[in-house]
């Protein structure tokens, strides 16, 4: 692996124009595919296996022509205080308001407050429902102009309109100031660890050609595979996060190379030899991650993690071919001011080598004197307190996950600024809590000998269910074999009651189906968030596992040892479970809520812990990979096990730390979103990278390591000549010219000691 990759930064170097040019056709003609591609069609609601999908792929079955979870907007009149909606000025706004809106673009029918029932009983509040011809996607910005110019008229006359529903649904944005202000942090962070501005540059150029090509690509192919605009997401987030890595880890190599006294065309190829194939194996394990989320059984999800997986896949790419052939343009550019200046003052323009001795003592463990060095001997001294403190303190963090809650947030959850948030405080206040979330029941009396007569029982049965304020009444199709009925809560949709009154009156389906010979299914915006949470918690666990249990025998491969896979897949779920818990701790719990703006909390999100899960694992093991892989590299070359964790990590941290550094500048500007949910995302990222790279990377797993000596690097002799050989060290491409520091044997074999 190291000799082949060796080879390939040599000829990426050497032939630096025409890799230039191969990367700028590619990106050339995936753009063109992209820019000229068709629409992909859009199935992120899709989720089969769950009720309530079965029963809105009924409705389409049965009700033709009907879009069950089509596009609907509610527009709600509040009247002024004192006042009444139904007084003869109110009623005359509204109406007219209603009829401006049944005239609308796109419109299939808006139903009349007054004729349907839709009145408070204090007369203070009313609702009209607008349902359009087409899904939420596909409205158009002139309807929705219409919708708000209709609005005008009771709002002339005097009374308080707010519209809620996915027909006026603002697009989430998570942009802004804050990620603006995220990447600034980003590239100051790298122009410090680097102290250059082409050492600095580089990295986040690659990065974002990585996610540009991408994203193209993916729109590309979008109609051809079915791929939404929303695919995209987890690509273009751990795409940016590891092509950044990747990039770093292949300069600062590069540059260490280079003060080791070799000229730039050898110090790229063996920073690619070397660096390079941490890179890959890195990178195939974020891959079999990403491949995992196929468990689920979720078709967006499947989707997303092969996306994303591409993403990965092209950053590696890039790391092997383009960052080699950028630093042959700009060979010194990219060097530390001592060394540029030293070779201005000897006149080497970069072609020859020339020692730099600093760099040479620390590349033999000799250097002693770096913050980096001194904490992982502080380690290496009293290595038992450190472990038990960072797990003790990941332990405590995590206890909040076992009242993890998710479901998905609905208006009741966004600032009040908004007027979908104005609304549903409105219809709450008017019409009680759980009238935002009505559950949608729908009967199938094919089999039953009289069918009104069922849906009668079953309607009667389920209004007096504890829980329910009212049932509509059935609404029959054209064969008159099937109903839909309507049943409102007396909790909101978000609450526990209301997930536990789903579950009740599913439970009561057997003894109803005894009894008339027809069959219900409970489904609606509300059943269907239930559904969704409960497939995502009941697959978080496999996922893990399956993630978990593949990266353990890459690493295995990797590091040729038990233990530090073992001890690389316990760090990784300490960390994602404390992040879990701190996102339990703030967003559901409410603690420190008002320090993030967090106006309203509720159940996490229901895909969040497997985005966190994809995001962070590809992260955790680019650090892994890169930090202690440089540790058996030196443990390999004959250092004792202590002496070759202090010289891994004096090598590796700073690198490490930056890197972490820059995502979680990046993570953290989606915390200035006003969307919970992108506040969500964004503190849960951040907060996961903050722990697995200052807590398990620099304090668990240096613990470990001095705790275990020899035996971290353990392998049954029989299992070494199972597993297949590679060369992960680079020690072909080091053997003879890497200094030997003081007390250190000979290279040695890991199997068997």
């Amino acid at each position: 692996m190291a000799s082949f990759l060796y080879r390939l930064g040599q000829t990426a170097f050497r032939k630096r124009r025409w890799v230039l040019l191969l990367w700028v056709a590619v990106v050339a003609v995936v753009g063109f595919k992209g820019l000229t591609a068709a629409d992909g069609s859009d199935d992120s609601s899709s989720m089969p296996g769950i009720e309530s999908q079965k029963a809105f792929d009924l409705i389409d079955q049965r009700f033709p022509g009907t879009e069950a979870d089509g596009a609907s907007a509610r527009i709600v009149f509040v009247a002024p205080d004192g006042q009444k909606v139904t007084a003869a000025d109110n009623r005359e706004a509204i109406e007219k308001t209603v009829a401006d809106a049944a005239a609308g673009g796109q419109v299939a029918s808006a139903v009349n407050p007054f004729q349907a029932n839709a009145v408070s009983k204090d007369g203070s509040t009313a609702y009209a429902t607008v349902t359009y011809e087409v899904t939420a996607k596909d409205i158009s910005d002139g309807s929705k102009s219409e919708l708000r110019q209709a609005l005008s008229d009771a709002r002339q006359a005097g009374l308080t309109v707010e519209t809620g529903g996915n027909a006026v649904a603002a697009q989430t944005e998570a942009g802004g100031l804050g990620e603006a202000a995220g990447v600034l942090v980003a590239a100051l962070v790298l122009l410090v660890t680097f102290g250059s501005m082409a050492a600095a540059g580089l990295p986040l150029l690659t990065a974002i050609i990585g996610v540009a090509t991408s994203m193209l690509a993916i729109t590309a192919l979008s109609s051809a595979f079915g791929l939404s605009s929303s695919t995209g997401t987890l690509a273009t987030m751990l795409g940016l996060a590891v092509g950044i890595d990747y990039a770093m880890f292949i300069v600062s190599r590069y540059r260490e190379e280079r003060g080791r006294g070799h000229t730039p065309r050898e110090a790229a190829g063996r920073a690619t030899g070397t660096a390079g194939s941490a890179v890959v194996f890195a990178g195939l394990t974020v891959v079999v991650a990403l491949a995992g989320l196929s468990i689920v059984g979720v078709p967006m999800l499947t989707k997303m993690g092969i996306a994303a997986a591409g993403a990965v896949l092209l950053s590696v790419i890039i790391a092997l071919t383009l960052v080699p052939a950028l630093l042959g343009f700009w060979p010194n550019a990219v060097l530390p001011r001592r060394l540029r200046r030293r070779n201005r003052n000897t006149g080497n323009t970069g072609n020859t080598g020339n020692t730099d001795e600093k760099h040479l003592a620390t590349a033999a463990g000799a250097a002693v004197g770096t913050k980096e060095s001194k904490w992982a001997r502080f380690v290496l001294r009293r290595p038992l307190p450190v472990l038990l403190l960072s797990v003790i303190g990941l332990g405590a963090l995590a206890l909040p996950v076992t009242d993890l809650q998710l479901g998905t947030a609905g208006d009741e959850a966004k600032p009040t600024s908004t007027t979908e948030r104005r609304a549903y405080d409105a219809l709450a206040d008017g019409f009680g809590p759980g009238f935002n979330g009505p559950l949608t029941i729908v009967v199938d009396a094919q089999g039953a000998p009289d069918a009104a007569g069922a849906v009668d029982t079953i309607a009667q049965k389920i209004a007096s269910t504890d829980g329910v304020v009212s049932v509509s009444k059935p609404r029959f199709n054209q064969a008159g074999d099937t109903a839909i009925i309507s049943a409102t809560p007396s909790t909101s949709p978000t609450s526990e009651e209301t997930n536990n009154l789903v579950h009740t009156i599913r439970s009561e389906r057997s003894g109803l189906e005894a009894a008339t010979d027809a069959t219900f299914q409970v489904t609606g915006t509300t059943a269907a968030n239930i559904d969704v949470a409960q497939k995502m918690q009941s697959a978080l666990i496999p996922y893990l596992a399956v993630v978990v249990g593949l990266a353990f025998l890459l690493l295995l491969i990797v590091f040729r040892s038990i233990l530090v896979p073992v001890k690389a897949a316990v760090g990784f779920l300490l960390s994602v479970l404390a992040s879990l818990g701190a996102v339990v701790a703030v967003f559901q719990w409410g603690w420190a809520a008002d320090l993030l703006g967090v106006e309203q909390t509720g159940p996490i999100m229901s895909m969040m812990p497997i985005f966190l899960v994809g995001i962070v694992f590809g992260l955790a093991m680019d650090y892994q990979v890169f930090l202690v892989s440089r540790m058996r590299e030196a443990y390999v070359h004959g250092q004792t096990p202590g002496r070759a964790m202090v010289t891994g990590f004096g090598h590796s941290a700073r690198v490490v730390v930056a890197a972490a550094l820059i995502m979680m500048s990046v993570f953290s500007g989606f915390i200035t979103a006003g969307e919970s949910m992108i506040k969500m995302i964004g503190f849960g990222l951040a907060i996961a990278v903050l722990f697995d790279a200052f807590v398990i990377r620099m304090a668990f797993v240096p613990a470990v390591l001095a705790l275990l000596g020899h035996r971290a690097w353990w392998l049954p002799r029989w299992l070494d000549r199972m597993l297949p050989r590679v060369d992960i060290e680079g020690e072909a491409l080091t053997r003879g010219d890497t200094p030997t520091a003081p007390s250190d044997a000979r290279p040695r074999e890991t199997a068997g000691i």
